[in-house]
C-alpha cells in the first residue's frame, strides 16, 4: 500500500480519537465478547479503554469486520523484547519499501502469507521467555534434521490461500463463493499437512499446530456438503451450491437446464421450419434472446417471425414461442438465484459459528511454514542454534552479519568474535570509517534479536542471555517536522538510552557526539560511557563506538570497560582494511586514507596531508597562523573596498534626470576605467 504522503493531492492528518468513560468502553468490550469479557477476557482498564477504541472505530469505518474479532490476547512487556521503531530501522529488520535488503527478506522461507506475516511478527516482537523460546528452537532444529518431511511440508503450504484472511472475510459476512473454495481448498491442504506431521514425531510447537489442523474436520465437511466444487464469482448463472444439498435448488436447476435445452431444440425446429441453416438463438442484456439470421436470407423469414435489431449483416428476431421460453427460464434462473444465495448465506453464518477453530486453524499453518522456513535458511547459510544461560554472558564465536552475509555471498564475510561478560560489559572500539565498525556493531545486536525471535543465528557457536530491551543508536539523520536537528536527535535518542536500558538489556552506540564541536562531543561520549558503567545494579551489555582515540583512555579507569579496534594494515601508504576485531586501541586514524580512496582530489588530500603533519608536530603553531594569515587578507583588499567605496557614492551621486544618454554612457565609461585600475 502507497504511503499517504507520497499520493498527490492527499494530505495525510492526524485525528484525535474521542475519550470513552469506562463505563461505554466496558458496554462496547461486553456487546462483542459478553458481559463478564471486560473482567475475564481483557483485564485491566486501560486495556479495556483500548479495545474499546478499536471496536469504536470498526464501528465507524468497517462495522462488517467486528465479526472477525473473536479472540483478545494479551501481551506483557515480561514476554517481549522491547524494540522501538529507531532500533528496528537502524538494524534494517524489516523491509522499508526502497528495495533495500532487510533480515526479514534473508530469512524468509515461508510459502504463505500468513507464514510471511507470522515470520514479521517474531522478528519485531522477540521473546523473552525461555521456555516459549525453547519450543521455537526445538522445532527449527527438528525440520533442519529432517530435510524430506521439511520439504513434503513446504509443498503443501506452497500456493495454499491465505486463511487467516479468508477468515477475516468470513467473520465479516462479506465471503464469496469463490473465497468459501479458496477456505475450502486450504483446509484440505491443512488436514493432509497435518496427516504428514502426525507420522514424523514433531516437537510441541509442532503439535500444537497439527492438533489445531484437526479442529477444521467438520467446517471441512460442511463446505464439502453445500459447496459446489468449482463455484461461479456470482449467483446469477447458478451454480454456487453443491447438487444433492437442496432439493428444492436441484429442480430449480433442472427446471433451467430443461430451459435450456428447449432452447436449442427450437432452434434446430426453426431451422427445419424456415429452411435457414443459419439461423441461430442468442441473448444479450439489452434485448434478452433472439433468433439471428444474416441479411443474405432475410427473404425467408416467415411473418410470424417479430424484428428487434437491425445490425450490418443480420437480423435479429423473436417470436411467441421463444417470449414463453424466455420468461420461464428467467423465473427459473432469478428463483434459482435467491435460494441459492439464501443457501449460501446460511452456509457462511455455519461457518462463522466454528470461526475461533478456523483462525486456530490458520496461527497453526503459519507457525508450521515460519518454523520450516527458518530450518530451510539455517540449513542453506550454515546458522547455529544459540545457547541461553542463566548469567548474562554474552559470546559469540565466529558471528557474522545475515544481511551482509547475504548481500556478499558465501565466503566473503569475515567472521568475528564477540565477549561481554562480568568483567567486560563494556566494549569501546576505534578504527577508522568503512573498516566495519558499524557492521560489527549492527551484527551483535542482529545474532541476539534473530536468537530470540526463535531463529538460528550466523556464528560458530552463540552463548547468549536474554536480553528485555535492544538499543541502537547508529547513524546521521535529523526531524525536521518535530525541529530537531541531527545532533539534537542523537541526543534524545542517547538520552533514551541512558534512562531505560537495564543490566539486562544490549546497547549498541555508535558515534556518540559527532555531531557538535570536538571537545563537546568527546566529553559528552566520555560522561554517557561514565553513567553507564556506574549503574548501580551494573551496566547493560554495551557496544561503543568512536573515533575519539582520546576516549580509549577511559577504559583503562572504568571498571567494566575494555578496548577493541578493527585491524588494519599499512602496505606502502596503501591502507588495507582487514575486518577483523582486535583487543586493545587503535593505534591511530586512517581519516585521510579513506578521503583518498573516497575521490577527493589529490591537492586536497597532500594539503590536508601536510597539514596533520604539522598538526601532530607543532599544534599551536598551525593554529596560530590562522590569525595571521586572515589579517593579512583583510590588508590585501583594503585599497579595494576603498576605491570600490569612492566609486559607489559617486555613482549615488549622479543627476540621471538632468543627463542625456550620451553623457551618462560617457560617464559611466569614467568610472568603469576607475575601477579597473586605469584611472
Amino acid at each position: 500500500m502507497a504511503d499517504p504522503a507520497s499520493v498527490k493531492g492527499l494530505v495525510p492528518r492526524e485525528v484525535e480519537r474521542p475519550h470513552l468513560s469506562s463505563a461505554v468502553a466496558s458496554a462496547l468490550v461486553a456487546e462483542q465478547y459478553g458481559e463478564s469479557a471486560p473482567e475475564t477476557l481483557v483485564g485491566s482498564e486501560a486495556a479495556v479503554g483500548a479495545v474499546a477504541q478499536v471496536l469504536a472505530y470498526l464501528g465507524e469505518v468497517y462495522p462488517e469486520a467486528a465479526g472477525a474479532l473473536g479472540r483478545v490476547r494479551t501481551l506483557t512487556s515480561e514476554e517481549t523484547v522491547a524494540l522501538d521503531g529507531r532500533t528496528l530501522t537502524n538494524l534494517e529488520i524489516l523491509p522499508a519499501g526502497d528495495g533495500r535488503p532487510s533480515l526479514f527478506a534473508v530469512l524468509n522461507r515461508t510459502r504463505s502469507p500468513m507464514g510471511a506475516r507470522l515470520l514479521r511478527r517474531w522478528l519485531a516482537q522477540p521473546l523473552r521467555e525461555a521456555g516459549a523460546l525453547g519450543e521455537r528452537h526445538n522445532a527449527v532444529a527438528w525440520a533442519l534434521e529432517r530435510p524430506i518431511e521439511r520439504e513434503r511440508a513446504q509443498a503443501i503450504l506452497k500456493g495454499i490461500p491465505d486463511v487467516a484472511r479468508l477468515c477475516g472475510r468470513l467473520g465479516a459476512r462479506a465471503a464469496t463463493p469463490r473465497e468459501l473454495a479458496g477456505l475450502r481448498q486450504g483446509l484440505r491442504a491443512a488436514l493432509d499437512l497435518g496427516a504428514l506431521l502426525e507420522n514424523s514425531e514433531p516437537p510441541a510447537l509442532l503439535v500444537s499446530a497439527q492438533a489445531a489442523l484437526a479442529d477444521v474436520a467438520e467446517p471441512l465437511l460442511a463446505l464439502d456438503a453445500a459447496l459446489a466444487e468449482d463455484p461461479p464469482a456470482t449467483f446469477d448463472e447458478g451454480g454456487v451450491i453443491a447438487p444433492g444439498h437442496d432439493p428444492e435448488i436441484d429442480t430449480l436447476r433442472g427446471r433451467t437446464t430443461s430451459a435450456r435445452e428447449a432452447l436449442l431444440a427450437l432452434e434446430s425446429e426453426e431451422r427445419e421450419r424456415t429452411g435457414i441453416r443459419s439461423l441461430k438463438v442468442g441473448q444479450n442484456k439489452v434485448f434478452g434472446y433472439y433468433l439471428e439470421v444474416s441479411i443474405a436470407n432475410a427473404e425467408l423469414v416467415p411473418e410470424r417471425f417479430q424484428r428487434r435489431q437491425t445490425l450490418v449483416g443480420a437480423e435479429r428476431y423473436v417470436t411467441e414461442e421463444l417470449k414463453e421460453l424466455e420468461s420461464g427460464m428467467t423465473t427459473s434462473r432469478e428463483r434459482l438465484a435467491a435460494r441459492e444465495r439464501q443457501a449460501f448465506e446460511a452456509l457462511v453464518e455455519r461457518l462463522a459459528e466454528q470461526l475461533e477453530a478456523l483462525q486456530g486453524a490458520g496461527e497453526g499453518l503459519a507457525t508450521i511454514d515460519a518454523a520450516l522456513g527458518l530450518a530451510e535458511t539455517a540449513a542453506e547459510r550454515g546458522y547455529v542454534r544459540p545457547e541461553f544461560g542463566e548469567e548474562t554472558r554474552l559470546a559469540i564465536r565466529g558471528g557474522r552479519h545475515a544481511v551482509v552475509e547475504a548481500a556478499l555471498g558465501p565466503g566473503r564475510f569475515v567472521p568475528n568474535d564477540c565477549v561481554l561478560e562480568d568483567e567486560t560489559r563494556i566494549v569501546l572500539l576505534t578504527g577508522p570509517n568503512m573498516s566495519g565498525k558499524s557492521t560489527y556493531l549492527r551484527q551483535v545486536a542482529l545474532i541476539a534479536l534473530m536468537a530470540q525471535a526463535g531463529s538460528f543465528v550466523p556464528a560458530e557457536r552463540a552463548e547468549l542471555p536474554l536480553f528485555d530491551r535492544i538499543f541502537t543508536r547508529i547513524g546521521a539523520h535529523d526531524d525536521l517536522a518535530a525541529g530537531h536537528s541531527t545532533f539534537m536527535v542523537e541526543m534524545v535518542e542517547t538520552a533514551q538510552i541512558l534512562h531505560r536500558a537495564t543490566d539486562r538489556s544490549l546497547v549498541i552506540l555508535d558515534e556518540v557526539g559527532r555531531g557538535t564541536s570536538t571537545f563537546d562531543g568527546m566529553a559528552i561520549a566520555r560522561a554517557a560511557l561514565e553513567f553507564l558503567d556506574a549503574r548501580p545494579e551494573g551496566p547493560p551489555r554495551t557496544l561503543f563506538a568512536t573515533h575519539y582515540h582520546e576516549l580509549t583512555a577511559v577504559a583503562e579507569e572504568l571498571g567494566s570497560a575494555d578496548n577493541a579496534h578493527v585491524a588494519v594494515h599499512d602496505e606502502g601508504g596503501e591502507v588495507v582494511f582487514e575486518h577483523r576485531i582486535e583487543p586493545g586501541p587503535s593505534d591511530r586514524s586512517y581519516g585521510i586514507h579513506v578521503a583518498r580512496l573516497a575521490g577527493l582530489p589529490a591537492s586536497v588530500v597532500e594539503r590536508a596531508r601536510t597539514l596533520l603533519d604539522e598538526l601532530e608536530g607543532d599544534p599551536g603553531e598551525v593554529v596560530a597562523r590562522a590569525p595571521a594569515e586572515a589579517a593579512m587578507q583583510g590588508a590585501l583588499f583594503d585599497g579595494v573596498g576603498a576605491k570600490e567605496s569612492e566609486i559607489e557614492k559617486e555613482l549615488a551621486a549622479l543627476e540621471l534626470e538632468s543627463m542625456t544618454p550620451l553623457d551618462a554612457m560617457a560617464r559611466l565609461a569614467e568610472l568603469r576605467e576607475r575601477a579597473r585600475g586605469n584611472g
